[in-house]
Formats: structure tokens, sequence, C-alpha cells
């Protein structure tokens, strides 16, 4: 179950992932968050440029590994609007990561690229649980997962 408090942070990642389309990215936001509730470090899909390892969860896993120890990362809860990639599930579980809390599964938007026409990615969409193991993990949560899906309705006009 989710309170308000992960409801604000998720909010947050809708609202990074709508910063990520404007910017020319894919509409992935994501927000690190302490035991404490402090936002350690947030950030945006990056792969406009043409590097698609620069997704927002994959940039958590690194600054926490250099700006964190292993008690504060695994009690650290990474926040996104969308279910953790192959790369960033394998990173979130190599750097000790703790509860991973997501608006949008891989499996709604396979299905919603799918209606839209979009070619399937050349990486299969597995869930975070299919990757590493021992982690909280919750979510979708229709009203963040609504909003998502406009933004990649959005981003994919050009399809279907």
């Amino acid at each position: 179950m989710i309170d308000d408090a992960d409801r604000q942070h998720l909010q947050r990642c809708v609202d990074l992932a709508a910063q990520a389309l404007e910017s020319g990215n894919e509409p992935f936001g994501s927000v690190l968050v302490s035991s404490d509730g402090d936002v350690l470090f947030e950030d945006h899909n990056r792969i406009g440029g043409g590097d698609h390892t620069q997704h927002p969860k994959f940039a958590i896993a690194r600054w926490a590994a250099n700006n964190m120890d292993v008690q504060d990362r695994a009690t650290a809860t990474v926040y996104t609007s969308g279910e953790h990639c192959p790369m960033c599930a394998a990173a979130h579980g190599w750097v000790g990561l703790g509860r991973i809390v997501y608006a949008s599964s891989a499996a709604q938007m396979t299905k919603w690229l799918a209606e839209l026409g979009v070619p399937a990615f050349r990486v299969r969409p597995l869930p975070i649980s299919d990757v590493i193991s021992d982690t909280t993990i919750e979510g979708p949560f229709d009203e963040f997962a609504s909003q998502v899906r406009v933004l990649h309705v959005r981003s994919n006009k050009g399809y279907g």
C-alpha cells in the first residue's frame, strides 16, 4: 500500500517524465528518496542524444553507488514513472538499493505501444522480479499509470 508521501513522489516522477518528453526524450522520470523521506536525486530520461543507457533509474544507481553507504542504499526507495527495464533493474540490484515503487508497468507500456503500432523493443521488457530478488516492489497504480499512458501516446503520435 502506498501513502500520501508515496503519491507525492510518484507524481513528481510523472512530472519528470513530462519534462523528458518536452526535451525530446522518451517519457520516464525517477526519484531517489532516503529512509528519512528526503529527496536525494532525481532525473528524467536522456536518450535523445542517442545513448540508450541514459535512463533515470540507471543514473540513480550510479549516483547512489558514489554518494551513499551500503545501509543507506538498502533503506532508500526508488520511485519511477515506469517499471525498470532489465538494465536498470540489474543496476538497482547490484548497487543494493531498496524498495521500488512504480506508476506504470512494463506490461502496460508494451500494450500501449503495441496499440499505437510502435515496433517492439530490442531488449525484452521483463518484470523487475524476473531480474532481481529480495526487493520490495510496488506498482502499478492506476491513478498514475493513466497519466503515463497519455505521455507515451504523445511521444509516439507518429505511429498507428
